[in-house]
């Protein structure tokens, strides 16, 4: 099992800036890999990004290309979400999550956080 926590959502105006954070605990955290996800009111859950265990390989939506950028610290635990130039369409409750396991499918994860709103106002 694998318990996520995250923080850092908000209220932003466009064009603004937020660092998400999610705290891993349960399981060895260099043997997770880890990704972030949304949920737009009224969409389906959209995948965000995700990071390699060590870090070597990251993965964007198109949408978030240039504007966020997963990270991970392995010490802390944690991996992190810096998204810049916010739109009001990156409106969203966004989730961590992880997985232990490999699958072909990199959208494909098994453990969920409890998610954290983040909220741009144009």
């Amino acid at each position: 099992q694998v318990q996520l926590v995250e923080s850092g959502g908000g209220l932003v105006q466009a064009g603004g800036s937020l660092r998400l954070s999610c705290v891993a605990s349960g399981r060895t955290f260099i043997r997770i890999d880890m990704a972030w996800f949304r949920r737009a009111p009224g969409k389906e859950r959209e995948f965000v990004a995700t990071i390699s265990r060590d870090s070597s390989s990251t993965y964007y939506t198109d949408s978030v290309k240039g504007r966020f950028t997963i990270s991970r610290d392995n010490a802390k635990k944690t991996v992190y979400l810096q998204m810049t130039s916010l739109k009001p369409e990156d409106t969203a409750i966004y989730y961590c999550a992880a997985r232990t396991a490999w699958y072909s499918d990199y959208k494909k994860f098994d453990y969920w956080g409890q998610g954290t709103q983040v909220t741009v106002s144009s």
